[in-house]
């Protein structure tokens, strides 16, 4: 069986067993596509099938887009990695810890850096940690927002989250979290522009990027991937907002959210994969000097902490971590048939990049399904046998 008619197989499967409403998968080989597959529905109430132009929420995968920018304006040096962050983020001026169950201040400042690699102790929403609970406390009023009032804007939450205490001394621990938005912010104040401008100006447009956005304009509602819960009963459409995230993003947002908000389609986010797997060049255009793409996709958190990454996720054994991507440091320990120096991130929806440099591959899955677990299994079931035909 050729590869195409395996990856459709595979699809099918997993469409069948009730797994996923649908998906589709995307692999070039240095730029160049080798491989294009797509099964099941992106609306199964309506009977809309999987097609090449569907557009999805990618959620946490819109943070390598939000490093590339941030790493970008270091190559320009209008951004110091090791800048206290409050040198951008005023709001940032106090910093505390929570140390023996008090609030205390911080006994080493939080860098830009830290946001980079989820070292700054400024946690996503979770109960049980002052931390946590504060972080939660800041979307809730952000979601709130959305329907009452005035909208939160990418600088309000920036200010909201200022308020949140690190979980532990900046550096000391890595911690999945809210890095990702705060950088977005910062690239606000510097740049003078808002973060989806800045992006636009700087990455979309160059690459000739038509379908990505912070929302889903209504000419192109009806390309918007629905959102599935897994059950044993049947996929349900869920139409939960999640991280202040509107589900329909309908309307254009006033936070623009640097750790989940972007959507796309595969076509898309191939572009901006390719210019990063040619070291910054796209069709003759520099977009990124290649020594920024380097620093960007090789790494960054100490040894020590990469026991705390894969505590979060066991599929990550064998990776690093920085720069808001997963970087394969010993390719004989992942669940992933990888190469040492891949990189990539995925999506809360199941969405998945990863660049395999060794061997020229990128592959792009696109999926919309709670949870992920089922489509953690669709990624290593697809990915695999991509690795064996082409790498």
């Amino acid at each position: 069986m050729d590869i195409k008619n395996n990856a459709e197989k595979i699809i099918k499967q997993a469409v069948s067993a009730g797994d996923i409403a649908g998906a589709n998968l995307l692999v070039m080989k240095y730029g160049r596509e080798v491989l294009y597959a797509e099964g099941g529905m992106r609306d199964i109430e309506n009977s809309v099938p999987m097609t090449r132009d569907t557009i999805f929420r990618l959620y946490s995968q819109t943070k390598p887009v939000t490093a590339a920018a941030a790493i970008l304006l270091a190559s320009r040096g209008e951004i110091d990695l090791a800048a206290d962050i409050a040198d951008y983020l005023p709001e940032f001026a106090e910093q505390f810890v929570i140390k023996d169950g008090e609030k205390k201040p911080v006994s080493r400042r939080i860098t830009v850096r830290d946001l980079l690699n989820m070292t700054s102790g400024l946690p996503y929403p979770f109960d049980g940690h002052p931390s946590g609970e504060k972080s939660g406390e800041v979307f809730w009023k952000t979601t709130r927002s959305l329907y009452e009032g005035e909208p939160v804007t990418t600088k309000k939450f920036c200010e909201m989250a200022a308020e949140i205490p690190c979980m532990f001394e900046p550096g000391s621990e890595f911690q999945y979290g809210i890095g990702a938005d705060l950088i977005g912010g910062l690239i606000e104040r510097v740049s003078g522009m808002t973060f989806g401008k800045f992006l636009r100006e700087n990455f979309f447009e160059p690459l000739g990027i038509e379908d990505t956005d912070f929302y889903v304009p209504s000419e192109k509602q009806s390309r918007l991937a629905k959102v599935y819960d897994y059950s044993e009963n049947g996929l349900k459409e869920n139409k939960t907002d999640n991280l202040s995230m509107r589900y329909l993003r309908d309307v254009e947002p006033a936070f623009e959210s640097g750790g989940e908000g972007l959507c796309s389609t595969l076509d898309d986010y191939g572009k901006f994969a390719s210019m990063l797997m040619n070291g910054g060049e796209f069709r003759g255009r520099r977009i990124m000097p290649e020594y920024a793409v380097k620093y960007l996709t090789r790494g960054g958190i100490l040894p020590k902490l990469r026991s705390n990454l894969w505590l979060w996720w066991d599929w990550t054994r064998g990776y690093g971590y920085g720069n808001f991507m997963r970087v394969c440091e010993d390719e004989n320990n992942t669940a992933l048939f990888s190469s040492k120096g891949e990189y990539g991130w995925d999506g809360w929806l199941g969405t998945f990049f990863s660049n395999e440099p060794k061997h020229g591959l990128t592959f792009l899955l696109g999926v919309q399904q709670t949870g992920i677990g089922k489509a953690d299994t669709l990624t290593r079931k697809l990915k695999n046998p991509v690795m064996g035909e082409f790498a």
